[in-house]
């Protein structure tokens, strides 16, 4: 077997071999929503759901992303959107890798979440947007954000004082303050099992 050119930067091996090889659909959940809304917990229900039926999966969560990656970033609008391509680079190459890839970012902009779907290619993107009023959102509050922000102590918080632009034609559509987050777990697990059942894996 004589090895690819080490000198070439594109990878040899395609996502649809890794696919072949993991028997399973790569693919990216992106979760967008306000803080609050659900999208950790519904990414991390997804996770362990599919990892029990042996999937290999992967959650890009933004306040993991805060803390390592993107730490250098601040609030503006310009550094939301660094942060939301760089969440995008990280999960293409994780699909590229065969992994099934859930990002829970809040993403606030559309043109952003559009460059996302760009980045990791449109037939391996579901824009997810977890509904969540505002007031409700608020009131859960479970990092004492919306507390912090309406204190003046948490500046370009969005939904407060920076603006949330709601998908306008999500892929999949939410309702967190009505669903349980084992529901719309269950509902993107067999989302992406309807996927597979369409497009099955290449062999």
């Amino acid at each position: 077997m004589t090895c690819a050119n080490p000198t070439n930067a594109a990878n040899t091996i395609t996502r649809a071999q890794r696919a072949t090889l993991l028997q399973q659909q790569p693919h990216v959940f992106w979760l967008t929503g306000l803080s609050g809304a659900g999208k950790s917990t519904i990414a991390r229900c997804c996770e362990e759901q599919l990892h029990a039926s042996g999937k290999l999966t992967f959650v890009l969560d933004g306040d993991a992303l805060r803390s390592g990656l993107n730490s250098d970033l601040g609030f503006s609008a310009t550094d939301r959107a660094t942060s939301v391509r760089r969440a995008a680079e990280v999960a293409r190459m994780l699909a590229d890798a065969g992994c099934i890839v859930f990002v829970a970012l809040i993403s606030p902009f559309r043109a952003d979440r559009a460059q996302a779907r760009q980045v990791i290619g449109s037939d391996a993107f579901t824009e997810v947007f977890v509904d969540i009023p505002l007031t409700i959102a608020e009131a859960r509050d479970p990092k004492g954000l919306y507390r912090r922000a309406r204190e003046g102590r948490l500046p370009a918080f969005t939904g407060i004082d920076s603006p949330y632009e709601i998908p306008l034609k999500p892929d999949v559509h939410l309702l967190s303050d009505s669903m349980t987050p084992d529901d719309a777990a269950n509902y993107l697990v067999r989302y992406l099992a309807d996927r597979e059942a369409i497009a099955p894996i290449l062999r």
